[in-house]
């Protein structure tokens, strides 16, 4: 099957690709032609003789968190909390000395921004003030940073605990200092999916209604998706669908990024260790352990698909640089971050890391000049 690009937005023919198109293409298509068709979508989105990276730092300002997501090791049960997992972290809460000091480490790297994200916290162990407190600290201390902070899930569970709208919440926090918001938690935002592997967090439409909001008051997002896990290739499409409508409603998403689940330890990794109501999707196919294939095969994919959002990262942090480098010919034009921490992924078992300038060299090995952006995707040299 074959569908060439016609067009600089990246629709394909005279049309936009429906759902049966994309099904047909991951299903009849190589990993070649998908690829092949992908780099010529981002060659006319990004003419340009250089692909692009971003220095910052994943902050954790907490891991206590209410969700019961089978797929990560990284949370601790709250107090008074008992998940029955025994092998869950010991609960924290950074102090904004703490945060500070790691600030103060990624501008030493030349970092410009900072990226954080926690659990869902009950408000006994973090009340609202804190993370207005939080964001006025980092901006009075380190004005030239850019805060992008506060996936959905945790934005809803400040509807939850603190008893105000989401509009509201968001406006509060970008009054204080929030400049965009990450796409994390997004997984596969099918309803279905997200009650086996997601117990207690957004529905995907509360997860989209935050982005909705967010982008209705001028922020900007990422989004995400995770995926190789218990969903089938329809609701990975499905996934891309709504991304791709609520871009149509309001243009605020700046770049998607994917990676594949990571197993490591985690109770969804083990095999027969799912949810205790886990029977498999419909159709009982099971995705576990999505190789580098299939990551680029569906970097590829929603390159095509995606005609309305003009960045796709590469996720090195999960598949490493080799196949981080290729996803830069699979639909990819930007390598993503140096990620001067990582803690959620590599409390799963992945701990590939890349320097600066080891970033720059696996982009100019692939041919392209390398360019530091901001969150923004606006070049900074």
């Amino acid at each position: 099957m074959t569908i060439a690009p016609a067009n600089n937005s990246g629709k394909l023919g005279s049309r936009r690709l429906s759902n049966a198109d994309a099904l047909s293409m991951y299903r009849e298509c190589s990993i070649h032609e998908l690829g092949k068709q992908a780099h010529l979508v981002t060659t006319r989105l990004h003419p340009e003789p250089y692909r692009t990276y971003v220095v910052d730092r994943n902050i954790n300002y907490a891991n206590y968190c209410t969700a019961k997501c089978i797929f990560c090791n990284f949370k601790a049960d709250p107090p008074g909390m008992n998940s029955g997992r025994k092998d869950l972290p010991s609960g924290y809460v950074l102090t904004l000395d703490e945060i500070g000091q790691k600030i103060e480490e990624l501008k030493a790297i030349g970092g410009t921004q900072v990226l954080m994200q926690g659990g869902l916290v009950p408000a006994e162990l973090i009340p609202f003030e804190w993370y207005l407190d939080l964001l006025r600290f980092i901006k009075k201390n380190f004005p030239g940073i850019h805060i992008h902070a506060f996936s959905p899930p945790e934005i809803h569970a400040f509807q939850l605990e603190f008893g105000m709208s989401i509009r509201d919440i968001l406006l509060r926090l970008q009054e204080a200092g929030l400049d965009t918001i990450p796409g994390g938690g997004a997984e596969i935002l099918v309803d279905r999916v997200r009650k086996k592997i997601a117990q207690g967090k957004t529905t995907a439409d509360e997860y989209l209604h935050v982005m909705r909001e967010a982008h209705k008051i001028g922020m900007k997002t990422s989004i995400t998706m995770m995926f190789g896990h218990v969903e089938t290739i329809e609701d990975r499409i499905e996934h891309l669908c709504r991304i791709r409508d609520l871009q149509d409603e309001t243009g605020g998403f700046t770049a998607y990024i994917s990676w594949t689940f990571q197993p490591g330890d985690t109770p969804l990794g083990r095999v027969g260790q799912f949810a205790p109501d886990y029977a498999g999707p419909p159709d009982g196919e099971h995705l576990v352990l999505a190789d580098a294939n299939e990551y680029l095969k569906m970097t590829a994919l929603a390159r095509i698909y995606l005609d309305n959002i003009v960045n796709i990262q590469s996720s090195w942090v999960t598949q490493g640089v080799k196949i981080g480098q290729l996803a830069l010919f699979y639909g990819a034009n930007d390598m993503g971050s140096v990620m001067m921490e990582e803690n959620v992924v590599s409390a799963a078992g992945t701990t590939f890391q890349l320097t600066e300038q080891e970033i720059r060299s696996a982009i100019e090995d692939a041919g392209w000049a390398a360019k530091k952006r901001n969150c923004y995707y606006e070049v900074l040299e």
